[in-house]
């Protein structure tokens, strides 16, 4: 979509490389050298992303010809720096990754229970409060671990990572 989008607007030039990666775990790439010389475009790409360690991200380079051909050595020195000026001038956005962590616990619980919140500085985003009582909060990926502890060190209290 965004390719064919700035295919469009740069129709007349002769290249539109480009270089991908998405997920955490970054094991979902691509390059692509879009009739340049092999790995002369798409991967040194492809490497300004791994070397500023960014996922969900696509850097497309359009290339006209000028006249000058620049030999691979160059491709690759002309690639990689407007994939490294491109990062260098967008705006990198940072998300933290979270998950829904359910927790249940009986009314007397309830004490133990929010000075957890308080402590972790945690919101609740649903709750239920009975007899039973039932909370789910939004816990980052990396405190999962203390927090779901913390909960479980409480009486009578069961903790869930919900998917």
């Amino acid at each position: 979509m965004f390719l064919e989008q700035i295919r469009k607007e740069h129709h007349s030039a002769r290249h539109h490389s480009y270089a991908w990666r998405l997920d955490l775990d970054k094991k979902r790439f691509r390059a692509n050298d879009d009739g340049e010389p092999s790995n002369s475009a798409g991967k040194p790409i492809l490497g300004q992303i791994q070397s500023f360690d960014l996922t969900n991200v696509l850097i497309i380079v359009v290339r006209y010809f000028g006249g000058t051909k620049l030999g691979v050595g160059g491709l690759i020195d002309a690639y990689r720096t407007a994939a490294k000026f491109a990062i260098e001038e967008g705006k990198i956005i940072e998300r933290q990754v979270t998950r829904f962590v359910q927790v249940k616990f009986p009314y007397p619980s309830m004490g133990g229970v929010m000075k957890i919140l308080k402590d972790f500085q945690l919101e609740m985003h649903s709750n239920k409060f009975e007899i039973e009582c039932e909370l789910v909060v939004e816990v980052r990926l990396d405190a999962i671990s203390p927090i779901t502890s913390a909960f479980e060190d409480v009486d009578h209290v069961t903790v869930k990572l919900l998917p």
